[in-house]
C-alpha cells in the first residue's frame, strides 16, 4: 500500500511540475506563440481533403464571399454527383427495357 501511496505521489508531482512551470523540454516552440485572433498561423495546414476549400477561403479577403464561393463549389460537387447517378439510371432503365422489348 505504501508503495502505491509513493508511487501516486510521484506522479501526482510530475503531473503538477508539468502542468504549472512548463517543465518539458519536447514541447514544440511554436506552442508558446502568443494568439493572434485574425491571423492563421503559417504553420497550420489542414488535411488534404480540405485543401481545396481552405485556399478558397484564404485568396477572398471577403468572409462572406469566400463562404459563398465554397458552398458554391459544394454545390458543383454535388449536381456532378447527381447528374452521373441520373445517367446510371437512365442507361440502367435502357438496358433494362431493351432486354425486356427483345425477349
Amino acid at each position: 500500500l505504501s508503495l502505491d501511496i509513493k508511487g501516486f505521489n510521484n506522479v501526482l508531482v510530475l503531473f503538477l511540475a508539468q502542468s504549472l512551470f512548463g517543465i518539458l523540454p519536447l514541447s514544440h516552440p511554436d506552442n508558446a506563440i502568443t494568439v493572434d485572433r485574425y491571423a492563421t498561423p503559417l504553420h497550420i495546414v489542414p488535411e488534404w481533403y480540405f485543401l481545396p476549400f481552405y485556399a478558397m477561403l484564404k485568396t477572398i479577403p471577403n468572409k462572406t464571399a469566400g463562404l459563398l464561393v465554397m458552398l458554391a463549389s459544394l454545390q458543383i460537387l454535388f449536381l456532378l454527383a447527381e447528374q452521373r447517378n441520373l445517367t446510371t439510371l437512365i442507361q440502367f432503365k435502357f438496358a433494362f427495357g431493351a432486354r425486356e422489348y427483345s425477349v
